[in-house]
């Protein structure tokens, strides 16, 4: 094997540790990390297997919903996206990359923490799709706390109502909507499986997800609709450096990782496309996990 053989990498060469101090307010946007994730942009080409199929995704601004919602676009899916109203330039974006794709885009700003809300997203996105065949469940809120001493009620209670109260309302209302052949998709974590001590009630709710994940599945295989999950590792997006966590750890984010470096969102909407699409027409109640090499799961 010549040495220009062995160096020739079939992956891109992404960005590793250490990383610049970044830290952001919350939710934080995209645009303001250093250097800027990768969700696909110039790098995801699709090839029709989602043609004509219509997908909300909550979180879909910014991180792995930006990418998973660039990805549906260019596999022919038309793609309603929901985020905070603060969010709105790193929307703006993706709603500009759907379009560019032919595709119908819908921006739908809010809170998930509301209930009234969350019927009224799910409501609005089947009404400009015209439908609804996909969802994906993939709006987070992490904070990192260092002891159950300083965690407030309120912070709590805000991870459960942005992680799992969402999710239960959202996917409540949209099973109305979902045909036969329809998915939904939720966005677990590594941490429900190995949960950090600065993160005791995110790790929680993650967990819940995939409990949700897998017992939903069972209710609905019946209508033929599959219930599934992804559990990210380290992944590079705004939920890092805007308090999910320490600064320190930030620096040195995905180090620790086999492959010695965070994941950027690219890599793993493709998961997320092969569960929405008809290949997968026999994987329900699964999680399928993308963490750098670690084997979480």
């Amino acid at each position: 094997m010549s040495e220009q053989t062995k160096k020739t990498s079939l992956a891109p060469e992404y960005p590793t540790p250490p990383f610049v101090e970044q830290p952001q307010p919350v939710p934080g946007l995209a645009s303001k990390m250093i250097p800027v994730p990768d969700h696909g942009e110039t790098s995801y080409r699709g090839s029709g297997r989602l043609s004509g199929r219509k997908a909300l995704i909550t979180g879909g601004d910014s991180g792995i919903g930006r990418a998973v919602a660039i990805a549906y676009a260019r596999e022919g899916a038309d793609v309603a996206i929901n985020y905070l109203p603060e969010e709105e330039s790193d929307a703006a974006e993706v709603i500009k990359l759907i379009e560019a794709e032919g595709r119908k885009a819908i921006a739908i700003p809010g809170d998930i923490r509301s209930e009234a809300f969350c019927e009224k997203l799910v409501k609005e996105a089947v009404s400009q799709l015209g439908g609804l065949d996909i969802l994906v469940n993939n709006a987070g809120r992490q904070q990192f706390n260092e002891s159950i001493k300083t965690l407030k009620t309120e912070d709590f209670d805000a991870t459960f109502k942005t992680n799992v109260y969402a999710m239960f309302w959202i996917t409540r209302a949209a099973v109305e909507h979902l045909p036969r052949g329809a998915t939904i998709i939720n966005t677990s974590s590594v941490q429900a499986y190995q949960p950090s001590p600065i993160l005791l009630d995110y790790a929680q709710t993650k967990a819940c997800i995939v409990a949700f994940t897998k017992s939903l599945a069972q209710q609905l295989g019946k209508d033929g609709i599959r219930v599934n999950a992804v559990a990210p590792g380290p992944y590079w997006t705004p939920l890092q450096s805007s308090g999910g966590q320490p600064q320190e750890k930030v620096k040195q984010f995905g180090a620790s990782a086999p492959l010695g470096r965070p994941g950027q969102p690219a890599e793993i909407a493709p998961l997320y496309v092969t569960m929405a699409s008809s290949e997968s027409s026999y994987t329900s109640g699964q999680v399928w996990c993308s963490d750098g090499g670690t084997g979480t799961l």
